[in-house]
């Protein structure tokens, strides 16, 4: 997963880490490149991008190993948003098929943006020691999430029901970002990504730099083929 900026409206740029671009980014995960790639162009619907993140995830079902990608693509006012999840039509799994979804989110409509970090021992922190992971909550629709548990009292020895107990969380998307499983680059392009996202929706983008970013997230030399799964 990373980002790549690249050069907004009348020239206007965007700080960033320099990066690869998405093209790269998605060969790297070797989950259908060229499709997502396609897909996520169609969806900018020739906008300019400033800023990209990209995450695999894979999960097992029963004795099937199933992986999805999520893409976000930060335009100046729009968060694309495009998940991919690949499925088996036969029960052997020797065929799949991917199954596409694509959300264009105005940055406007952007209500919150959360970042939380876990710190592996605190208590010897110093400056710059790495974040163990992040999750990145994205909240746009006023979707809420109810966490729900059995309440309890301090008398170890109670039995009685006291109902439950939770918390409720607004997201739409929720990304989880470990440096073990997806490298310390990985947390480190996330948080980017939020700052970014947080500047272009609090209409402050951070100051210009000298480096200019390239037009378009995708590699000159375009994607190669699909790939393995």
């Amino acid at each position: 997963m990373t980002h790549n900026a690249s050069g907004g409206p009348a020239g206007q740029q965007f700080r960033g880490t320099p990066g690869e671009t998405l093209t790269s980014a998605l060969e790297r995960t070797g989950f259908y490149p060229r499709l997502v790639g396609e897909v996520v162009e169609d969806a900018l619907g020739g906008r300019v991008p400033l800023s990209h993140l990209t995450h695999l995830e894979t999960h097992f079902e029963r004795s099937e190993v199933r992986r999805h990608v999520t893409v976000l693509v930060l335009t100046d006012d729009m968060l694309v948003v495009t998940h991919v999840d690949e499925a088996p039509l036969d029960d052997a799994g020797h065929r799949m098929s991917a199954q596409v979804s694509t959300e264009s989110v105005p940055v406007s409509q952007i209500a919150s943006v959360v970042l939380s970090y876990v710190y592996a021992q605190p208590a010897e922190y110093g400056p710059g020691d790495p974040v163990r992971e992040v999750t990145l909550a994205i909240a746009w629709s006023g979707g809420q999430r109810v966490d729900l548990v059995p309440a309890g009292c301090g008398d170890p020895q109670c039995e009685a029901d006291h109902g439950y107990t939770g918390t409720i969380a607004q997201e739409d998307l929720v990304l989880r970002i470990s440096a073990e499983a997806d490298g310390p680059r990985a947390v480190d392009d996330a948080r980017e990504f939020a700052r970014l996202l947080r500047a272009v929706n609090t209409g402050t983008p951070p100051a210009p730099v000298g480096r200019p970013r390239l037009a378009s997230p995708f590699s000159p030399r375009g994607l190669r083929g699909h790939g393995g799964r």
